[in-house]
């Protein structure tokens, strides 16, 4: 028999269990504390940075023009490293949409998209299945050369914002497609178009909409998200709009909007559209591109990459690609470096581990796959594979759909080379592949014209039994994860 009071066991152990609760207690405090310091410090970020990844762990009712900070960079977790040898499953598949070059916005349970019918821009809404859930005009179309709708929806909430090819700006209700307000952004502001019209793709900055007319009376503008009312009018530069969609950062505590017009890149005070900086980027090393076209140092088309007070752009037609930096002050920009490779088209471009990728423009059918090092400039390495095209990015995976026949590939992000791992191809649609692609919770979306394919990419493909309905669509193989899509909503 023990001589230890069986009373002072017990209050031993209970203190011993308070003392080690108090321990696990600091550590997690610690831990805490490290994670709120590494957010408050990271420099560059976007307002919207993680707004835009819709997966079921994150937003479901945010959704804009290339995810998250309009980065091209999806935060997705479990896609597959490689894909069958057949591409990965199609889940389903929809035609005779209205035309367009727009990507998708996944937000609410539903999928936006615009298109061109007739001579008018609509959006059109479509159940997680493919079938319409409502749809509604926008304006004019730009109707002289490459007539299919450009804008791809901002949708924050209830309400999603979206531009016409001659340049009307307009909110709807997301869910029932009513719209709120709808004017001739153009002609309010005596905006001045370039020859394909406007492009842009609203940005969401708090209780405002930026959007970008250019022209003799202002260069950006910011609209009351609610009313459509001008808020604020940035002062003329007297340039032309070139076919950007701009980008919201944060540094020092403010709020900046990065704009480009057909000349300059221009960094504005979101608050009160001040315009802190600007650079003449057009005439940045253009003898190349005025040689093969008197426009091409004034036809820019990507939105910028920027992280750490440095802004990335480039444009196509033999235009340098160029790094600047925005002084402490944000008051003036410094040209960095030049890259006469790397001059995208329209494709976009990402940053991946301190690594630019992209593709150049040859001609107006033909490119290559390029990578850049951020910090100099160095070209890493420029391969030809089919043709040039658009590009996004998860998990250290770059996901390149090229514009002419419809190849999707994965490659492996690497300065080493480039290093394709898969390959398929999208029939389905017509024209050029110019839509961007898009990832949404093991989703990819791929728009071509007129038509939307959904393939699962998942790591969890082909592991579901549930039900899914696919009615109003046409039905990939049977066997697919189908749920996969009804898990994105959740």
């Amino acid at each position: 028999m023990s001589d230890r009071d069986p009373e002072t066991v017990n209050t031993g152990k209970s203190l011993l269990n308070t003392q080690l609760m108090l321990k696990y207690m600091k550590i997690n405090l610690y831990l805490l504390l490290i994670v709120i310091l590494f957010t408050a410090c990271s420099p560059g970020r976007s307002d919207n940075y993680n707004r835009g990844s819709l997966s079921g762990k994150g937003s479901s009712t945010f959704s804009q023009w290339r995810g998250g900070g309009r980065s091209g960079v999806y935060y997705e977790p479990d896609l597959m490293h490689e894909w069958p040898k057949e591409g990965p499953a199609l889940i389903w598949s929809v035609k005779d949409l209205p035309r367009g070059f727009s990507s998708v916005s996944v937000a609410n349970n539903m999928i936006y998209l615009t298109g061109l019918k007739d001579t008018l821009d609509y959006i059109i809404a479509l159940n997680k299945n493919g079938s319409k859930k409502w749809e509604a005009p926008i304006g004019p179309a730009w109707m002289d050369s490459f007539p299919d709708s450009r804008s791809t929806p901002t949708v924050e909430g209830e309400r999603v914002y979206v531009t016409s090819g001659k340049g009307h700006i307009a909110a709807f209700n997301s869910i029932t497609g009513e719209e709120i307000w709808n004017f001739n952004g153009i002609r309010r502001f005596e905006g001045r178009l370039g020859t394909w019209g406007c492009a842009e793709s609203p940005l969401i900055v708090d209780d405002k909409v930026i959007f970008s007319p250019s022209g003799e009376k202002t260069a950006v503008v910011a609209l009351n998200k609610l009313t459509g009312e001008t808020v604020w009018k940035s002062e003329s530069l007297r340039d032309t709009a070139a076919y950007v969609s701009p980008l919201l950062i944060e540094e020092g505590g403010r709020k900046l909007v990065i704009a480009v017009t057909s000349t300059f890149v221009v960094v504005l005070d979101a608050a009160n559209g001040e315009i802190l900086c600007s650079s003449n980027y057009a005439a940045v090393k253009s003898e190349r591109s005025l040689a093969n076209w008197l426009g091409g140092p004034y036809t820019t088309i990507i939105t910028p990459l920027y992280r750490k007070r440095k802004i990335f752009i480039s444009g196509g037609y033999d235009h340098t690609g160029a790094m600047y930096t925005l002084s402490d002050d944000s008051r003036s920009l410094t040209l960095d470096w030049t890259n006469e490779v790397l001059d995208i088209h329209h494709g976009g471009a990402v940053l991946v581990d301190g690594y630019i990728y992209g593709s150049n423009w040859i001609n107006n059918s033909m490119g290559r796959w390029c990578c850049l090092d951020w910090s100099t400039g160095e070209t890493m390495f420029e391969h030809n594979w089919r043709t040039k095209g658009s590009v996004i990015s998860s998990g250290g995976m770059l996901y390149i759909l090229e514009e002419r026949s419809g190849w999707v590939a994965m490659v492996k992000a690497s300065p080493e080379g480039f290093n394709l791992i898969n390959e398929f191809r999208v029939k389905e649609g017509s024209g050029p592949y110019w839509a961007h692609p898009v990832i949404n919770d093991g989703i990819l979306f791929i728009r071509h014209g007129d038509a939307l394919c959904t393939y699962d990419i998942s790591q969890t493909s082909g592991q579901s039994n549930m039900n899914f309905s696919l009615s109003g669509a046409k039905n990939g193989k049977k066997d697919v994860a189908e749920a996969q899509l009804e898990r994105s909503y959740k």
